[in-house]
């Protein structure tokens, strides 16, 4: 990295220190630094896939008629929290991944342009599982994107998260958030800012409560990794790249919730604040 000397005006100083809480702006330098990646945009990822086509089972049976991404939350379907998330931080070139019932996700959201988005369906004709839908999208994808399972719901500073993603040289990084109760989830195991590995439904405590949240930044060689067919981003890919130490773990603080059960629902829909 080059190194610069520059005049500050003292007020501006002091902003900018206001910025440093040696967590996610570690310093003066840093703070200075992601000021300008957001000025130039260095940061900017183009495109994002949504994984919408899944059929929700343990979700019914709400799902017996309508496809779990668009089961409301506060008077909006999930995936329009997740695409006015994206909007949010300017990104407008969204590829959505619909099967069951995805004639529904497209009757509602159309082009995307009612939602300030340019929307793309990609249809799973049988299907293909959290990281099989990307081999239906390859030619679409031709630099570096975010991904989103359908059914979560975050706040997370998108910008970060990828600025985390090519600081680190990642093929792919994961958003994870840390559950009191962490049981019926992977939990990552991480050496630094490297996973090496998930440990799945862990029946006791094993120093960390952080798990995959469902939203990832990857790079189009990811692809290469994924079998044809149905396969899955837990189990066919994530495990081959922490082998070789491109995988990468992002903590985040901001509002998350699962909405895969019953319960994990309800407290969505009480305790959910929001895109502002």
């Amino acid at each position: 990295m080059a190194e610069i000397t520059i005049d500050i005006r003292d007020d501006l100083v002091e902003e900018i220190d206001h910025m440093v809480d040696g967590k996610k702006i570690k310093d003066r330098s840093h703070a200075i630094e992601v000021i300008l990646s957001r000025l130039l945009h260095a940061n900017k990822v183009e495109k994002a896939v949504i994984l919408a086509g899944g059929k929700g089972t343990r979700m019914r049976p709400f799902t017996y008629e309508i496809p779990k991404p668009m089961i409301p939350v506060q008077g909006k379907p999930l995936l329009q929290h997740i695409i006015e998330l994206l909007r949010k931080y300017e990104i407008r070139d969204i590829i959505l991944s619909t099967g069951y019932m995805g004639e529904k996700i497209r009757e509602y959201f159309g082009n995307g342009s009612r939602f300030g988005v340019d929307l793309t369906y990609i249809e799973e004709k049988s299907e293909m599982g959290t990281a099989g839908s990307l081999n239906l999208m390859k030619n679409l994808l031709n630099g570096t994107f975010l991904m989103f399972n359908g059914d979560v719901l975050a706040n997370i500073d998108l910008h970060d998260l990828i600025a985390f993603h090519r600081e680190n040289n990642a093929t792919a990084t994961i958003a994870l958030t840390q559950v009191r109760d962490a049981s019926r989830f992977g939990v990552a195991r991480l050496k630094g800012s490297k996973i090496l590995e998930f440990i799945e439904k862990p029946e006791t405590s094993i120093g960390s409560k952080l798990i995959n949240a469902g939203i990832y930044v990857l790079e189009p060689k990811v692809i290469d990794y994924i079998p044809e067919g149905k396969t899955m981003m837990e189990t066919d890919v994530f495990p081959k790249l922490a082998k070789e130490g491109r995988l990468y773990g992002y903590p985040f603080d901001g509002q998350w919730f699962d909405t895969g059960t019953h319960e994990a629902y309800e407290r969505a829909i009480k305790a959910w604040e929001g895109i502002k």
